[in-house]
């Protein structure tokens, strides 16, 4: 009598639960959208998301922000996102889609280019500042943390004073295309890591491969 006043006065609220095979990530590939980006530097996040696509047998489909794919594999569910928003606005996207299908912050990964690296180099890492690019800085103002894990490809920086939009806007040369897609397959296979392993295991495995 008294356990049942006490549920009646105190009733409990239970929050579904989502079994740890069904977890959803998002994985968001950052460039700018439309013809005249395809296969510029900036944009190396897209390839990498449409590399993963293509070996799913997946094709992307225009959704509100991003365009989208999704597939499963052993288990677990990716979201892949090209946000459609242009770079500097890729937060907006990331967290429509993240509210959306209640993805939480830790099964987010977010890659990007990188002019501190030398080309074709694999950084992954939990959190850290934007160093400088639009799209992490727009990202960590709209979710308002650093704590989010990111994979950055190294495009270096060999540009000329003044020339760094021309250069991050431009096409991949003769000598980084001959390596390019074999290092998009390792960033792709990094992706895949960062959901199965962990971000901790994938940092150790592929920084710096």
């Amino acid at each position: 009598m008294i356990m049942k006043l006490l549920r009646f006065l105190f009733p409990q609220t239970h929050k579904k639960q989502i079994p740890l095979n069904d977890m959803k990530y998002l994985i968001a590939g950052l460039g700018n959208f439309g013809i005249d980006y395809v296969n510029t530097r900036h944009n190396i996040g897209f390839d990498v998301v449409e590399k993963m696509a293509a070996d799913k047998n997946v094709v992307f489909t225009s959704g509100r922000y991003a365009d989208i794919a999704e597939f499963k594999f052993k288990g677990k569910t990716f979201l892949l996102i090209k946000p459609t928003t242009y770079m500097n606005l890729s937060g907006k996207a990331i967290k429509y889609w993240m509210e959306k299908e209640n993805i939480p912050l830790e099964n987010v990964l977010v890659i990007t280019d990188d002019l501190a690296l030398p080309f074709g180099t694999l950084r992954m890492r939990k959190k850290g500042s934007d160093a400088g690019h639009n799209g992490l800085k727009n990202i960590q103002e709209v979710l308002q943390t650093q704590n989010f894990a990111r994979l950055r490809f190294g495009i270096s920086a060999d540009f000329s004073e003044g020339k760094q939009v021309d250069y991050v806007l431009g096409k991949w040369n003769e000598e980084e295309l001959k390596t390019l897609q074999d290092r998009i397959d390792v960033f792709a296979k990094a992706c895949l890591s960062f959901v199965f392993a962990g971000v901790n295991n994938t940092m150790n495995t592929f920084n710096g491969k």
